[in-house]
């Protein structure tokens, strides 16, 4: 039989502070298995996703010549600066509509009942299954200047020439807000069906009537999951790259499908690689900011 010392031996032959590390890995398991358990997921997380990233940071400071030349095109490239005031002001406009659109559908949702809202979530989540690809080249068909939308207003004597509906900002806008719209939905949903109706009840039995108990007691309620809605929607608004392309025609270019061309067209790769950083640090302080007034934790679904 192996002797004590032995084993000893065997199981300190590596060790990390003096402490041997199967003797680590054990302490780990019994403190937190679901640490380890999402260990490999963390190693595949880093390897295919962090490496690249640094790739690309290390590229931007790389290409063409070492230095901060391309980072200096943020203030003195003026296509640049439009384009990037293009993608702001679009997905601060297309946050605010779906915002507004998403809260209005998850109040109505919140006061019907099961079998509505059901039915309603269906509908929602349909637009999950579909493609944004398909539901963008749909919007061509519907909004074209011969498609049914121009006929009806036409039949109906609204205009008398059909009107440029898509491959401009409007175009973009729609496609944008419809592909958003879910995203908004859920989060408020979760947060206005958690508000107790009992509450506004209450406070118009204390002489409020239905527009300032839903204003002094419902709204404020429901801050949370508002400003969670918000942040998802306008981060996931400023990498929006196949519905810009397809409904804008060329004509709205956002800061996504700019990248695509710098990397694909012109084969500035470093040039590319400096937007795509920023980008990602764009996206980085907008989390930053927003942690600082609200619980991130509302974002992904966790309310405890």
């Amino acid at each position: 039989m192996p002797s004590p010392e032995g084993t000893s031996t065997l199981e300190g032959a590596s060790t990390v502070g003096g402490v041997p590390v199967l003797a680590r890995v054990r302490r780990a398991w019994r403190s937190s298995p679901a640490l380890v358990l999402v260990l490999p997921a963390v190693l595949l997380v880093i390897l295919f996703c962090l490496v690249p990233v640094c790739r690309v940071l290390w590229l931007s400071v790389t290409d063409p010549a070492p230095g901060l030349g391309n980072y200096s095109q943020l203030v003195s490239n003026a296509t640049l600066m439009r384009i990037v005031g293009t993608t702001v002001t679009l997905s601060i406009v297309s946050t605010l509509i779906t915002v507004v659109l998403g809260y209005l559908v998850s109040y109505a949702m919140v006061h019907v009942s099961g079998r509505e809202v059901r039915l309603m979530f269906f509908f929602i989540l349909l637009t999950f299954w579909l493609s944004v690809l398909a539901r963008s080249f749909a919007w061509i068909v519907l909004l074209s200047r011969d498609g049914p939308v121009n006929q009806v207003l036409i039949m109906w004597g609204v205009v008398d020439q059909p009107l440029q509906l898509v491959r401009n900002t409007f175009g973009v806008l729609l496609g944008m807000v419809h592909v958003m719209l879910p995203l908004a939905i859920l989060p408020l949903y979760s947060a206005l069906s958690g508000i107790d109706q009992k509450l506004t009840s209450a406070a118009r039995g204390l002489g409020c009537g239905p527009v300032r108990a839903f204003l002094w007691v419902f709204l404020p309620l429901s801050g949370p999951g508002l400003a969670a809605a918000t942040v998802l929607v306008f981060v996931f608004s400023l990498g929006f790259f196949i519905t810009p392309t397809i409904l804008g025609g060329g004509r709205v270019i956002m800061i996504a499908e700019y990248i695509r061309t710098q990397f694909e067209v012109t084969l500035r790769w470093g040039y590319a690689a400096m937007l795509a950083t920023t980008l990602l640090f764009s996206v980085f302080a907008t989390l930053a900011i927003a942690a600082r007034f609200i619980n991130l934790r509302n974002v992904v679904g966790r309310t405890h």
